[in-house]
């Protein structure tokens, strides 16, 4: 049986393309494998205001209803993509400072003998070559919501200027969180479909990454001593915590942590640009549903205690 149509022929949507969200319009549906009756729907996307040469097939994951919500998203993205271009424009004037060091340089050389000028520019073709590296890595920009980077500040503040702790273990810990957000998310899906099958990989995959960052990237110093307690209590045959992982001790505080990470961690990664494009999508859905009122609530509603 073929799974049931989200979205309609000339529905106004919005759809993924790239890093941005654009108003559009569904011109015609398929599935995605004709010989398969369960294969997910695919739909032909005309974004407003571009050319038909610019029209694509895209699957459910990439379109979002036109409603408030998501218009707001679109408008968060659009911001953030503003920002970090704003961030990378290069500098239009060199200091005097800059300028005499580049000279300095320049008089070094015409002085130095070939063999010393050859290892030079070995040098200088290695850090090229480090930086086309660096820029080749896949990247993906997460807009982090107002409400979540205030939390991020607060939880900050709390550690490293008032010395304090978050209270471990959480009473909603990172693997609670991510199953509620796995729950509400495939609602939205039709089950048994490979869109289901991505979400449910994803959040797995956030779980293991929780685990594996948490000791090494998402605490302060502050909180080292108190993980390698919860770490030996985790690891004892005997008591509350015993056989317990990082993800259900810590909670949403260290979770937030990770999205903020995500970026750097990705970018260490040999993830092909089409995986990284779908785990951007649903990264941005994550901290969405995250940054809602009733969820910053329920999972960042915590006490800090003294260390």
């Amino acid at each position: 049986m073929a799974p049931p149509q989200i979205f309609e022929k000339d529905e106004k949507v919005l759809c993924f393309h790239l890093e941005l969200l654009y108003e559009a319009k569904v011109l015609g549906c398929k599935q995605q494998d004709p010989t398969d009756k369960k294969s997910p729907w695919m739909y032909l996307i005309h974004y407003k205001g571009w050319k038909n040469t610019w029209d694509d097939w895209a699957l459910e994951g990439r379109i979002l209803k036109f409603n408030d919500e998501n218009i707001e998203l679109s408008r968060n993205l659009k911001k953030e993509m503003d920002r970090v271009n704003q961030l990378s424009k290069p500098q239009k004037t060199v200091s005097a400072k800059r300028k005499g060091a580049v000279s300095g340089r320049g008089s070094e050389e015409r002085n130095s003998t070939p063999a010393a000028a050859a290892s030079k520019k070995r040098g200088r073709d290695n850090d090229t070559e480090k930086e086309d590296t660096y820029h080749s890595r896949p990247i993906i920009r997460i807009p982090m919501p107002d409400l979540l980077k205030s939390a991020l500040v607060d939880d900050w503040e709390m550690v490293t200027k008032n010395n304090q702790l978050v209270k471990l273990p959480s009473d909603t810990p990172a693997s609670v969180v991510l199953d509620d957000y796995l729950a509400y998310e495939k609602t939205k899906r039709h089950p048994g479909t490979a869109e289901v099958d991505i979400l449910e990989e994803i959040v797995k995959g956030l779980k293991d990454y929780f685990g594996c960052a948490i000791g090494r990237v998402l605490l302060y110093r502050q909180e080292r001593a108190q993980h390698i307690s919860l770490l030996k209590a985790s690891r004892s045959p005997t008591g509350d915590l015993a056989g317990k992982s990082m993800e259900d001790i810590y909670g949403a505080e260290h979770l937030i942590r990770l999205l903020v990470s995500m970026p750097e961690l990705v970018a260490q990664t040999n993830m092909d640009m089409q995986s990284v494009n779908r785990l951007r999508e649903e990264m941005i859905k994550l901290t969405m549903w995250l940054a809602a009122p009733q969820q910053i609530a329920k999972y960042l509603s915590v006490n800090y205690v003294n260390t």
